[in-house]
């Protein structure tokens, strides 16, 4: 039976840790001994949110392994590969914590980079952000348009970040409540938070090489990313009042449609020349239709597209199963009561 996302009222933890995972069988134990030695280190009450994206290696088997002998380990198996925002999405409503961090699976994140991050978090943000130093991975395929994407969402929402794709990042429970993610948006989180008024801060974090497995993004991904950002921006410009957008390019079009009739007319009437079978005539009205056109879609869309994400709560992941403590599940449980 698949399970609905569970919404939590306020923070019951200090510390949510959400990790999704892809085929990552191989990095599995090192990675919990690695973020149990960290996180023991701090000192702070915790959980580990571990996705299951859908592996088809031996993912679903080690990480209930890890679970039946941690229960502060909670796992989520969804039934097939649904991507990174999904994911994220799953461990963000299921997070408990009040500080909720999110790290990759294949340990090019080191989990003691978590204490940096907290320190700079505990200084009043609401946001930090891993800045990967020395990168191990490919100059051209990943750097190079990596450094291109970050200067293009950082100069497109305002929010400037060295490294928008480091995973490593800590959130305040109230940003990972309030943001919606859907399609491939978990890497504009930052960006999207922004209309919360929150306060962002970078740190210098240690990138390691992979030690098992291989990379799931490639170049094509920058393309990806590209088009994304053309969602954000217009979400974070015009989601309110996207009449904005199409109004203008309603007044545009129409516009210059209406001054081009204007100039047949008063061409017609001082020369008395024919206007029926010129091209322009018929460029001219299509340019006026079309900036109704414009204008109408515009009103539509100002109506939908507030209540469209929130009023629908349509799920854009499906769980096949948990597995956690029995304490979590008795409260969970009540919960739902």
């Amino acid at each position: 039976m698949s399970v609905a996302p569970e919404t939590m009222q306020g923070p019951e933890l200090e510390l949510s840790i959400v990790v999704p995972i892809f085929n990552e069988e191989g990095n599995i134990e090192r990675l919990h001994r690695e973020l149990t030695a960290a996180l023991t280190e701090l000192g702070r009450d915790y959980e580990v949110i571990a996705i299951n994206d859908g592996s088809q290696d031996r993912s679903y088997e080690s990480l209930n392994a890890v679970q039946a002998r941690d229960d502060r380990w909670h796992i989520i198996h969804f039934r097939r590969n649904f991507g990174q925002t999904a994911a994220m999405a799953a461990g963000f409503d299921a997070a408990r914590g009040e500080v909720v961090v999110t790290i990759d699976a294949d340990l090019q994140n080191d989990p003691r980079d978590i204490g940096k991050i907290l320190k700079k978090f505990a200084e009043g943000y609401d946001i930090v952000s891993g800045w990967r130093q020395n990168r191990k991975e490919s100059l051209f395929l990943r750097r190079i348009p990596s450094m291109i994407a970050n200067w293009l969402i950082s100069r497109s929402t305002g929010i400037k970040l060295h490294d928008y794709g480091c995973t490593l990042k800590a959130y305040h429970f109230d940003v990972v409540k309030g943001v919606r993610l859907y399609g491939e948006l978990h890497r504009f989180i930052p960006a999207l938070a922004s209309q919360m008024g929150v306060r962002v801060a970078e740190v210098p974090v240690v990138d390691r090489a992979r030690r098992w497995g291989s990379s799931k993004y490639g170049f094509s991904r920058t393309f990806k990313v590209i088009l994304d950002l053309i969602v954000v921006v217009f979400v974070l410009s015009y989601f309110g009042r996207p009449l904005y957008v199409f109004g203008a390019a309603g007044f545009l079009v129409g516009g210059i449609g209406t001054l081009l009739g204007a100039y047949l007319t008063i061409f017609k009437l001082l020369t008395e020349n024919k206007i029926g079978d010129r091209p322009l005539l018929q460029l001219a009205a299509l340019l006026m239709v079309l900036g109704v056109q414009f204008i109408s879609t515009g009103i539509v869309a100002d109506m939908i597209m507030r209540t469209y994400h929130e009023s629908q709560r349509k799920p854009i992941y499906f769980i096949r199963e948990r597995r956690r403590s029995e304490a979590v599940e008795a409260v969970a449980e009540l919960e739902r009561v």
